[in-house]
Order: structure tokens, then sequence, then C-alpha cells
């Protein structure tokens, strides 16, 4: 069961959403996580981040995605606007911070698949891997 909802889940995730979308998406799991109490201003996809997931920017209330999230599971995206609309209400990663995540079920697996990706980067490349 769960290979077959990843299945769907990867399906869903190659359709890349526009920043409105995002901004939606984010206002969405901000009432369903936060109360509505996270407020960005702004969201959108970035392309000058390649070390870090996603940026916030608490005094302006503004939320960038790195593009390599485009393409992921829906669920990896929706921890990582989490976890930046976290950062709107809690600066840092101290307790508090790591509490509010808490609701977000998959925040476990999620952290686990972006630490897999991190790690599948810096294996080195086979000769004949990947159709080379």
């Amino acid at each position: 069961m769960t290979v077959m909802l990843d299945k769907l889940a990867a399906q869903e995730s190659k359709r890349v959403l526009g920043d409105a979308e995002l901004a939606e998406r984010a206002e969405r799991l901000s009432a369903q996580y936060f109360d509505g109490r996270a407020r960005p201003a702004s969201v959108r996809w970035v392309t000058n981040q390649n070390t870090r997931w996603g940026s916030c920017t608490p005094s302006e209330g503004s939320i960038r995605l790195s593009h390599r999230l485009q393409g992921m599971p829906e669920y990896v995206l929706d921890y990582v606007l989490l976890h930046e609309l976290a950062h709107l209400l809690v600066p840092g990663h101290g307790p508090r911070f790591w509490r509010l995540l808490e609701a977000y079920p998959r925040t476990e697996r999620a952290r686990g698949y972006l630490e897999g990706v991190v790690a599948a980067e810096r294996l080195p490349h086979l000769p004949g891997a990947r159709g080379e």
C-alpha cells in the first residue's frame, strides 16, 4: 500500500506549482497546522539556493523555496513550506520551533527523504549509472 501511495505522490508532484499556487498552499498549510497564524507576504521558487531547501525572512514575511524541490513528493514540499512558515512564528531551531512541526505527521519521513537526496548527491558517479 505504501509503495502505491508513493507512486501516486510521485505522479502528482511532476506538475510544478506556480508561485501563486505555492502561496495558496502555504496559506492552507498554515490554516491546517498553525491555526492560520503564519502569514507569509510572499512565497516563491528561486534558483539560487543549492545548499538549502528553503529560506525565510521573517521581517519581510517572505519565503523562498529551492527549485530543486520541484518534482519531489508533495509531502516533502509541504514539510519544507511548513518549516519556513514555522520560522515566521519562531526564529531559530529551538524546542518551540520543533514542537510546531510535530503537528505535521510526515515531518520525520520528509526529513529522511531530503537527507537521502543530499546523501545521493554526494555519492561518486559510477560509469554506466544513470544512463552514462
